[in-house]
């Protein structure tokens, strides 16, 4: 595929939901050779054929693995379909799960068979385990009380589905997760009109600050624009390089938010300077996204610069007020001292000045004008003219410059011309060939979602564009609303290729529904994962959501195939009922393990506080819960349902299913 190792890739060989198939298959089998082994004798047993055995069991069990994991990677599909940032992040963890799952799968079906034969030919015996001894004793307990209390039991299940999808409005949001890169990256926009001596000199004090920091290895500053060019800038821009001790050996321990506040209080004492809080690479990528020196940005784009100025500074008194808002600033287009000279016409005719003479006085007390050339060799070099400089320092100077008139005389420039200093264009920004006028800022203490929307609401109650202008939010909060609109339009149709494919499988939608129904308990854990961690959603959260999609059904599945086979064998009083209860008594220990892996395998990446980890832990955070509360209904919950769907369905049985179930 052309993409390179990164963590979250590698990451997604953690998922113990690669070997879960193997798990379920070397679990059946053995089961299946231990009650052929009790029912037949050890000696005869050993002595026995069992190819036949294990590739009926076999055959059986891989229908429903090999189905899960197509729909494991079919839940992975929207995955793909994102676009820029998100894509190029997360399109190596699904194009890594997706392999490696099909990767198992052909191992699963292949060769484990061939190695269960190999290796569980002879005193095939499950020994006693205390653990599954006593989860086991736990599950059936949690059965038999659901089971007696089955509407109190589906009532509360209903309102714990209610509750938790309604939970989700209380989790902040985000595109996603800052990466600690381990140093900051800091900008300092001082007026544009700054001297290069005075900037430096800025410069020096402001990184002697930052150095006075015991948490501070070094300090590297730049003043203008890159050696490369690339940046357009001049001397009012000043960025640092912050290098940093790694974060355990920090003293006093505090942690990375505490101490660019504190650098940025210490900071407060730069008269006019403008800062901006990012991290070497988070400084690139926000740039690049939002076109402006910082995460997100607000842009007015329009014709008239004082314009759009005028309105940035309306929406700059107003972000200033919202919560969660840092690093706000103006990028401003005006801002260099400008001397302007308006010629008056009729001033000229009246004193018999031509616009020509007055123009190139002006042109050559100025900025000097070429007289003649100097040659040495093939080479040419202008010769030009200027006013010293103490005749031209300032207004007055400069309207003391005589200019000639057509009668042999000389004028003030100031008797035939205005002249005034303002304050001009010093840069004008473009975005798709329109002018732009931009707030830039960022978000710190506050989730990013409900920030953006706060600030939206008062903008747009407060400030009104007139036509022929208008005004856009860019930057990291572009980037959510393109992701979050992408899995609001490609999630459903995973969802239904899953439900198809289950119905594929089952060849009914009954099961398809029942299986179906461990998608909403699943996303309530992962819901209840974030709210518990104080951790909010982004695109990661969401990419743990579209897993669970696919990981849930795997138990769902297992547990309809082994009700169904019981079905068929059983005869005799309550069949429904003691189908259900052997099938969840049969599935505890493949269930749970299957849950269990999955878990332990995303456990490391779900309490990692490393270098990286930031983008992995919501995934890992929300696919655990999620898992957990699948887990309990699919042993607790789930075969209820199951049950009240086929009471009146066994027609293999004369009658209605009798209501009373076994205590014993």
């Amino acid at each position: 595929m052309g993409m390179s190792a990164n963590l979250l890739s590698l990451g997604a060989i953690d998922f113990g939901i690669i070997i879960d198939g193997a798990v379920v298959m070397v679990e059946g089998l053995f089961v299946m050779l231990d009650s052929q082994a009790r029912e037949l004798g050890m000696e005869r047993f050993n002595k026995l054929a069992k190819m036949g055995m294990i590739k009926k069991k076999g055959a059986e069990l891989g229908k429903a693995i090999f189905f899960t994991k197509v729909i494991i990677i079919t839940a992975l599909l929207p995955i793909f379909s994102f676009q820029k940032v998100e894509g190029k992040m997360f399109s190596p963890l699904a194009y890594t799960l997706g392999f490696a799952l099909l990767g198992a799968l052909i191992f699963t079906l292949t060769l484990v068979p061939v190695l269960v034969k190999a290796l569980l030919s002879k005193n095939v015996r499950e020994k006693h385990n205390p653990f599954t001894h006593l989860m086991t004793g736990w599950v059936m307990n949690g059965f038999r009380f659901v089971f007696h209390n089955k509407r109190f039991s589906l009532g509360l299940s209903a309102v714990v589905i209610v509750l938790g999808l309604y939970s989700f409005k209380f989790l902040g949001s985000e595109f996603l997760p800052e990466l600690n890169e381990g140093s900051l990256w800091v900008r300092a926009t001082l007026p544009y009109s700054i001297a290069l001596d005075k900037s430096v000199q800025i410069a020096n004090q402001m990184r002697g600050i930052m150095m006075s920091f015991p948490q501070v290895v070094k300090v590297v500053s730049q003043t203008g624009r890159p050696d490369d060019g690339t940046d357009v800038t001049g001397f009012y821009n000043n960025e640092f390089d912050v290098s940093l001790y790694p974060q355990e050996d920090w003293k006093p321990k505090i942690s990375k938010d505490d101490l660019i506040d504190n650098m940025r209080k210490a900071l407060s004492v730069i008269p006019g300077a403008e800062l901006n809080f990012s991290q070497p690479i988070m400084d690139n990528v926000e740039e690049a996204v939002s076109g402006v020196k910082g995460s997100i940005c607000v842009k007015i784009f329009g014709d008239s610069l004082n314009y759009m100025e005028s309105k940035s500074d309306e929406v700059y008194n107003i972000l200033k007020n919202v919560r969660g808002i840092t690093d706000l600033g103006v990028i401003r287009n005006i801002g260099q001292p400008e001397l302007d000279i308006d010629l008056s016409q009729i001033r000229m005719a009246l004193y018999g000045v031509s616009a020509a003479d007055a123009n190139a006085v002006i042109e050559m007390a100025i900025g000097g004008k070429a007289a003649t050339q100097l040659y040495e060799d093939f080479r040419r070099f202008d010769i030009r003219i200027r006013f010293p400089e103490e005749f031209r320092s300032s207004e007055t100077d400069i309207g003391n410059l005589l200019v000639p008139t057509a009668g042999g005389s000389k004028v003030p420039v100031r008797e035939i011309a205005d002249i005034s200093l303002k304050t001009g264009p010093c840069l004008i920004f473009r975005d798709d060939n329109e002018r732009y006028a931009a707030i830039k800022f960022s978000v710190a203490g506050r989730d990013m979602g409900s920030t953006i929307k706060e600030a939206q609401e008062k903008v747009e109650n407060q400030v009104k564009i007139k036509r022929g202008y208008n005004m856009l939010w860019q930057g990291d909060f572009e980037n959510q609303q393109r992701a979050s609109k992408r899995l609001l339009e490609v999630v459903p149709i995973s969802l239904l290729l899953i439900f198809l494919l289950l119905f594929i499988m089952f060849g009914n939608l009954k099961d398809a529904g029942l299986v179906f129904l461990n998608v909403p308990f699943a996303v309530v854990g992962g819901i209840l994962a974030l709210l518990i961690t104080g951790t909010n959603f982004s695109i990661s959260a969401g990419i743990g959501f579209i897993a669970l999609f696919g990981i849930c059904i795997l138990e769902g599945v297992l547990l309809i195939t082994a009700f169904k086979q019981n079905l068929e064998r059983l005869r005799g009083e309550n069949p429904l009922y003691t189908s259900v209860k052997r099938g969840v008594n049969s599935l505890i220990r493949p269930v749970l393990m299957t849950a269990l892996m999955a878990t332990i395998g995303l456990l490391p990446a779900a309490l990692s506080t490393g270098i990286g980890s930031e983008s992995s832990r919501p995934l890992a955070r929300v696919v655990i819960g999620g898992l957990i509360c699948a887990t309990i209904f699919s042993l607790l919950i789930f075969p209820v349902v199951f049950f009240l769907s086929y009471r009146n369905v066994d027609t293999r049985h004369q009658g209605e299913v009798d209501e009373k179930i076994e205590t014993t």
